[in-house]
């Protein structure tokens, strides 16, 4: 008795969604494909630190990328990098307890 057309599709994705997975982690696993970094926070690294409106269509955005901070201005004809800011010049950032009250 022949499987209902339904049931054939099911284990056909079935199939291909197992060979995709498979071929990621083979891919991984040997090196083909990136691998993402991961912070410790959970994140890929990249994080708004402060954001100020300076008129009601420009903004000046503190980044946070990696270890380092960058300072953005955006919302005017282009968006404009205005420069990573010094090692020693850039503002603490609060953890998850500080933010809370329990630092």
């Amino acid at each position: 008795m022949p499987l209902p057309v339904s049931w054939l599709a099911l284990g056909a994705l079935a199939v291909v969604l197992v060979l995709i997975w498979g071929l990621a982690a083979a891919a991984r696993r040997f090196g083909l494909a990136p691998a993402a970094r991961v912070t410790a926070t959970g994140g890929l690294g990249l994080a708004v630190v402060a954001s100020v409106a300076l008129d009601p269509r420009r903004r000046a955005v503190l980044l946070r990328c990696g270890a380092r901070h960058v300072l953005v201005l955006t919302g005017g004809p282009q968006d404009l990098l205005l420069g990573w800011v010094a090692e020693g010049n850039a503002p603490a950032i609060p953890t998850a307890a500080e933010k809370q009250g329990g630092g």
